[in-house]
C-alpha cells in the first residue's frame, strides 16, 4: 500500500551548496511542479562550522584571513548551534514546499553521504572529514524532516543520478527533457536545478535506503 502511494504522488530533489540547496519538486508522471531555492540555517550563524571554526580550534589554517581562537568544547557546541538552526530550517522549508505544490509529496532525493566519525570532536579533527561535515549536517537534516513528515529518502550518486532519471522516465537519455523543462518554467535553470531535477525524476516511485553513517 505505501509503494502504491509512492508511484502516485511527487518527489522532490535536491541539490546542496553550503547552507542552502535548490528544490525542484516533480509530479509521478516526470511533470514539473515546484523550483525554490532555500536557506537552512539563521542569518549571523557561521555556514561550516566543522570546517571552518572546528579547524581553527584544532590548529588547522589559523592563518588565513578571519580565524580566531576558541577552544574544541566551543567549536562543537557551535556545530550544535548551527545543526539545531538546520533541522529547524529544513522542517519549515519542506512544510511552506509541501503546502505550496498542488500534489502529494512522497519520496525526496539526496545526495548520498560519506561515512564520517560518530562524533562531532572526531570529524572535526578528522582532515578528511572536517572538509566535508559540514554538508553532510545539512543533508541529514532535509533528510530527518523529510522523514518527519513521512517522505521516503532516496540518496543519489551524482555521478549516476542522470541515468537513474532517463532510466525512470524509459529514456537513453536525460538532457531533452531537463532542456525542454528548463525552457518551459524560464531562469534561472542552472547546473543545480538541472541536478535536482535529475534527482526528483529518479526518485520518483523509488525510495533507496539510507546509508549507515559511522
Amino acid at each position: 500500500m505505501v509503494r502504491a502511494r509512492t508511484l502516485r504522488a511527487a518527489a522532490v530533489g535536491v541539490a546542496e551548496h553550503g547552507n542552502s540547496a535548490v528544490l525542484v519538486t516533480v509530479a509521478a508522471g516526470g511533470e514539473f511542479l515546484d523550483r525554490r531555492r532555500i536557506d537552512l540555517t539563521d542569518r549571523g550563524l557561521p555556514t561550516h562550522p566543522h570546517h571552518h571554526e572546528g579547524s581553527w580550534a584544532v590548529g588547522r589554517y589559523l592563518k588565513t584571513p578571519g580565524a580566531g581562537a576558541l577552544s574544541l568544547a566551543d567549536a562543537v557546541a557551535l556545530v550544535e548551534r548551527v545543526r539545531a538552526s538546520a533541522a529547524r530550517g529544513a522542517r519549515d522549508s519542506l512544510e511552506a514546499l509541501a503546502a505550496a505544490v498542488p500534489e502529494p509529496i512522497a519520496s525526496i532525493a539526496i545526495r548520498v553521504c560519506p561515512r564520517l566519525p560518530a562524533t562531532v570532536e572526531e570529524r572535526i579533527a578528522d582532515n578528511r572529514a572536517q572538509a566535508v561535515a559540514d554538508s553532510v549536517m545539512y543533508r541529514e537534516a532535509l533528510a530527518t524532516a523529510a522523514e518527519g513528515r513521512g517522505w521516503a529518502v532516496y540518496w543519489y550518486d551524482r555521478e549516476r543520478v542522470f541515468q537513474a532519471a532517463a532510466a525512470a522516465l524509459g529514456r537513453d537519455d536525460v538532457d531533452a527533457v531537463l532542456r525542454a523543462m528548463g525552457r518551459s518554467i524560464g531562469p534561472p535553470w542552472q547546473a543545480g536545478h538541472k541536478l535536482a531535477a535529475a534527482a526528483a525524476l529518479a526518485a520518483t516511485g523509488r525510495p533507496g535506503p539510507r546509508p549507515t553513517a559511522g
